[in-house]
C-alpha cells in the first residue's frame, strides 16, 4: 500500500494503475461504514484508492471542523487490511493553494434539507469531490447511503458535466440497535448513545407505516415527529418525506421517497435516512 501526499504524485502514479480503478473519498476516522465501502470498492475493480481529507471548505461556522475526530495511523492499519492500494492524504494547502477561488455549485437538490440547515455545506462537499475525481481519474466513487442527499447532489454534479465515472451508493452499517454508523458518533457520552437511538425508531416508523398502505407524507412527517419529541435530549433540525431524486417534499407518497432527519442530541448533530420504494 502506498500512501501518497501530493497532486504532482498521485497524478504520475495514476499512469500506471491497473483499470478499472475504484476510489473511496473520505475524512478518515474509519468504522465499518467506510470499510463496507472499501470492500465494495475492492470486490468491483483492480485498484482501489482511498483519499483521507477532512474538508474545511465543508464546515460550517461553529461547527466541528476543529474537533472532527482524527487518527491517521490507524486508518492506515486498517486500510491495509483491506488490501488497498493507494492512500492519498493531502495537506489543506495542497488541496487549498494559496489564491484558490474556483468553486462548483449544484442548484435545487443542494437547497433543502442539509443545505437549508448548513449554507456553504455543499459548496465545498461538491468541490472537493470534483477536485478529486479530476486529480485521481477513477472508474468508479463510492459513497455511503447514510449521506443520501450527498450521493444525489454527486450524481447530478457527474451527470451535469459529462464526468466519465460511475457512482455507486452503498447501504447505511448500523450498530446492533440501528443507530447509523458515524465518526460523530463518537461525541455522545452514554446518555445521549441510548437517546440516539430515536432516529432509527423515527424512520422505522415511517417505514411501517408506509409498508402498512400509508401514502400521505404529512402524516408520516407528524407521526415521526411526535416519536422524536417524546426523547428528552433530541432536537428536532428537520424530518422529512421527499422525492428520492429531487429531494422535492411530497404531499403523497406516490414515487420512491426518501424519508430523512437530522436531529441533535445533546450537542452532536445526527443524521439518517431510509429509502420507501420497491416494497422495502
Amino acid at each position: 500500500m502506498q500512501v501518497v501526499k501530493t497532486v504532482t504524485e498521485m497524478r504520475k502514479l495514476r499512469r500506471q494503475l491497473n483499470e478499472p480503478v475504484g476510489f473511496v473519498p473520505t475524512m478518515g476516522y474509519f468504522h465499518e461504514g467506510h470499510l463496507s465501502l472499501v470492500r465494495q470498492a475492492r470486490k468491483e475493480n483492480s485498484t482501489v484508492v482511498v483519499s483521507i481529507f477532512v474538508n474545511p471548505t465543508q464546515f460550517g461556522p461553529g461547527e466541528d471542523f476543529q474537533d472532527y475526530p482524527r487518527d491517521l495511523e490507524r486508518d492506515l492499519e486498517l486500510l491495509e487490511r483491506e488490501k488497498v492500494d493507494i492512500v492519498f492524504v493531502p495537506s489543506e494547502e495542497e488541496m487549498y493553494p494559496s489564491g484558490f477561488s474556483s468553486w462548483i455549485d449544484v442548484e435545487g437538490v443542494t437547497e433543502r434539507l442539509e443545505g437549508a440547515s448548513r449554507l456553504e455545506h455543499f459548496r465545498g462537499v461538491i468541490t472537493v469531490c470534483a477536485k478529486l475525481f479530476n486529480i485521481i481519474q477513477p472508474t468508479r466513487a463510492y459513497f455511503g447511503q447514510k449521506d443520501a442527499q450527498q450521493a444525489v447532489v454527486i450524481k447530478k454534479m457527474v451527470a451535469d458535466l459529462s464526468m466519465n465515472l460511475e457512482i455507486t451508493v452503498v447501504s447505511t452499517i448500523r450498530e446492533s440497535d440501528g443507530l447509523a454508523m458515524s465518526s460523530r458518533n463518537t461525541y455522545l457520552n452514554p446518555e445521549e448513545r441510548q437517546a440516539a437511538i430515536v432516529l432509527f425508531r423515527a424512520l422505522s416508523l415511517a417505514r411501517e407505516l408506509w409498508q402498512g398502505g400509508e401514502k400521505d407524507a404529512d402524516k408520516i412527517r407528524h407521526e415521526m415527529t411526535s416519536l422524536i419529541q417524546k426523547e428528552p435530549l433530541a432536537r428536532i433540525d428537520y424530518v422529512s418525506i421527499a422525492d428520492a431524486n429531487t429531494l422535492e417534499e411530497l404531499k403523497a407518497i406516490n414515487r420512491p421517497a426518501l424519508a430523512s432527519l437530522a436531529v441533535r442530541i445533546g450537542k452532536t448533530r445526527l443524521i439518517d435516512n431510509v429509502l420507501l420504494k420497491g416494497g422495502k
